[in-house]
């Protein structure tokens, strides 16, 4: 068992909160708790203790949602095979770097699809061939680099217009697929280090209070506003997580790197605002009907 000095207790905070976030919409703890563990460690000692956390997570996730894998399992298959060449690359890219370009590739990547989703981005995608295999390839270049998926994934089920119990199955077997294949990755390339090991034992309180009372409080949560201020505050955080390397890898003297905080907290609050001024739970709630018509 580790000694648990400032930053782990930190990250049993973190850990809590962003497993409670997975709990509640079915994705968010590794785009919550990366970030913020990012400061203290690098993707090497962070990842494997992360994605072994996420294979027991997304599969309770998947086991809750079994009823909705019937209907998207066909939609998500060829993502499915394009995850695994993919989580090689990626896995192979994790050794191989500098930690500090590993960091300042996570965030910015990150940091636009969660202003993308904030915003509403909506276009209508079928997850077919000629899309699910390059989507896959990404994804899982994306996932054994940095562990998150969950703003793509999120806004490519978003896009097809998928009802909330097909949203959080095909989520959940998108997600079981690639912890567990990146897993074996990460096992064959010998990232599974004592360091992971301890951050592992830090993880699993958080995750197994966070979890059920995500799911237990979203019953009386409006979901969309819950999922929106999750996201503002996912993407403070990558802002600031995008300054401070960006400090690390010397590219922006420190006065000026933390404007990129600052402009992204600011395009987020004015997508927060025109987000709180336009929904209602009530006109959510049609257009989850309208949503449910269509595919039915």
């Amino acid at each position: 068992m580790p000694e648990f000095d400032a930053a782990m207790w930190f990250l049993v905070a973190t850990t809590c909160f962003a497993a409670f976030v997975n709990g509640a919409i079915g994705y968010g703890f590794s785009s919550l708790t990366v970030p913020l563990a990012l400061i203290f460690y690098t993707n090497r000692i962070l990842n494997p203790a992360i994605v072994i956390i996420e294979v027991f997570v997304n599969v309770y996730v998947l086991l809750v949602n079994l009823k909705g894998v019937r209907v998207v399992w066909r939609r998500v298959f060829p993502v499915l095979l394009g995850l695994l060449p993919g989580i090689a690359l990626g896995g192979y890219a994790l050794t191989s770097l500098q930690p500090g370009w590993i960091k300042f590739a996570t965030y910015t990547i990150i940091l636009p699809l969660i202003l993308l989703q904030a915003a509403g981005w909506r276009r209508p995608i079928e997850a077919s061939w000629l899309i699910g295999l390059p989507f896959g390839w990404m994804l899982g270049l994306l996932y054994s680099v940095t562990t998150i998926s969950g703003p793509p994934l999120a806004m490519l089920f978003n896009n097809q217009g998928l009802v909330k119990h097909e949203f959080r199955a095909g989520l959940a077997l998108v997600r079981v697929a690639e912890s567990s294949v990146t897993a074996l990755v990460y096992y064959q390339l010998g990232l599974f280090i004592s360091e992971s090991g301890s951050l592992f034992y830090v993880f699993i309180p958080g995750v197994m209070l966070g979890i059920p009372l995500g799911s237990y409080v979203i019953r009386r949560l409006d979901p969309e506003i819950f999922r929106r201020i999750c996201m503002s505050f996912d993407a403070w955080i990558v802002g600031f997580g995008l300054s401070r390397v960006l400090i690390e890898i010397d590219l922006v003297q420190s006065a000026w790197a933390y404007s990129v905080m600052a402009a992204a907290i600011l395009i987020d609050l004015c997508l927060l605002y025109l987000f709180l001024t336009t929904h209602s739970p009530i006109w959510s709630e049609r257009r989850s009907r309208r949503t449910a018509d269509i595919s039915a």
